[in-house]
């Protein structure tokens, strides 16, 4: 089963997973014309062959996007501005990102032509380089992408893919239809509901990295909870050595604690924080919780707690790793030049897409008084925005002006858009220090556990 265009009922369906109340009716989208939002929200400057025209939405991406962070706003009962343009924008405006074709935005993932169709491989790691020589079985690899480039030509490409995750790195076919995904997440019961519970005061405990869990967390925030970032002293959250302006933007206003996972005293921190927390985000593979003592349907969890689990594919796919591109390739969400051959859509565009529909994964579940581990799947995620279908309403040409700048055309309006590049985010200060809370949060740490989310 599909999702249907109609971008104000997919997000109903989903939240009605949840319990969530129904409600009112949203906005209309900015111009009422996908294509022409598409052009103005900076997502369609990165999407194209990098010597060619920008390409036009795969599907009503800005009006489902706008959809969900209006019914947050809505559940959270407060204000959250979440303008489309800065959410699929905003890393590629931080660091002057533009569109490559078949090679991602930020340059760490590529589309390979295989036998039967393509297929999506991401390096984005040093690690991932050393071991393409073992994908390859052979030692004299000198330029990782072009042999692997040779190698996929001959395969299929789903079994290419699946080769290349038997060596921990990311890969994925891509689908000739976008999966069947009606709900982009899956929902089990972990906790008595709490009728208390709601997003405003509530405590979330951010174990992710990066940046679709951080950006969840971003928007809990902006709905009144308290965010702690936790990170590991020997594995911190990689994005911090990143761009700064889009670390800032994500984690500004947070709190900061920083312990060591493998000491006895650093695990004990970590299960009191979530111990609790109203709201736990991790993005880690099943097993490395566990490791933890930290798998959720074991623990024992008061009333309300809710529990968002991100990762590439699922819970029930705990081996299978995925960054935004590829997941996004996995779901079926690529653009088609004009060749109708694929080409990356946005920028690594399942991380964000991913981090506003677990926030009102959240927002929906404490609505309803919580107690939920939601599962959220980023290829699902990619695969539910896939599949939505544009209304036809008339040819929309992309052409290039005297000026040197590229407009779309909506016949049945009239109207142009210039293709607007994306815009980088004005964060609302800086991003605390690695652990500069952990000492006091740490000291005060039993006084946050058994408290109402509403206080």
């Amino acid at each position: 089963m599909t999702v249907p265009g109609d971008p104000a009922e997919s997000v109903r369906r989903w939240l009605r997973t949840l319990g969530a109340p129904s409600l009112p009716p949203a906005a209309a989208p900015a111009s009422g014309c996908p294509h022409l939002d598409w052009a103005a929200c900076g997502a369609m400057a990165l999407t194209g062959e990098a010597d060619g025209p920008p390409v036009l939405s795969p599907g009503p991406m800005t009006a489902l996007l706008a959809e969900t962070g209006t019914a947050l706003a809505q559940i959270a009962g407060r204000p959250i501005l979440l303008d489309p343009a800065t959410i699929l924008g905003a890393r590629a405006g931080a660091m002057n990102l533009t569109r490559r074709g078949r090679t991602s935005a930020g340059g760490a993932t590529r589309l390979l032509r295989a036998a039967d169709g393509w297929c999506a491989v991401t390096l984005s790691r040093p690690d991932d380089l050393e071991l393409v020589p073992a994908m390859l079985g052979r030692a004299d690899v000198t330029d990782p992408w072009e042999e692997l480039t040779a190698a996929v030509r001959g395969a299929k490409a789903s079994e290419f893919a699946g080769h290349v995750r038997q060596f921990g790195v990311p890969a994925a076919a891509l689908p000739y239809e976008p999966p069947p995904v009606d709900v982009p997440w899956q929902v089990s019961t972990i906790a008595p509901p709490n009728e208390d519970a709601r997003p405003r005061g509530a405590l979330v405990v951010d174990l992710s990295s990066l940046w679709a869990g951080p950006l969840c967390a971003r928007l809990l925030g902006l709905a009144g909870a308290r965010v702690v970032k936790v990170e590991s002293t020997r594995r911190p959250d990689g994005a911090r050595a990143g761009n700064r302006r889009f670390y800032d933007w994500l984690h500004a206003g947070h709190e900061s604690v920083a312990v060591d996972f493998t000491l006895p005293e650093g695990r004990s921190a970590l299960a009191e924080l979530v111990r609790a927390a109203d709201v736990v985000i991790e993005a880690s593979r099943p097993r490395a919780l566990a490791q933890l003592g930290l798998a959720p349907e074991r623990l024992e969890h008061r009333a309300g707690k809710v529990w968002v689990s991100i990762t590439g594919y699922g819970r029930s796919h705990p081996d299978r790793v995925a960054f935004g591109d590829d997941a996004a390739v996995a779901g079926g969400l690529v653009g088609r030049s004009a060749d109708g051959d694929p080409v990356f859509c946005a920028d690594a565009v399942a991380d964000p897409l991913t981090g506003v529909v677990a926030a009102l994964g959240v927002t929906g579940s404490l609505a309803c008084g919580g107690g939920h581990l939601i599962d959220v799947s980023m290829r699902d995620i990619a695969a539910a925005f896939a599949a939505s279908s544009l209304a036809d309403h008339g040819p929309h040409p992309v052409r290039r002006t005297a000026a040197d700048e590229w407009v779309v055309e909506c016949q049945a309006s009239g109207r142009t858009q210039e293709v607007l590049p994306p815009r980088a985010p004005t964060p609302e200060g800086e991003a605390p220090a690695m652990g500069a809370d952990t000492a006091r949060i740490l000291s005060r740490v039993a006084e946050l556990g058994g408290r109402s989310s509403c206080r």
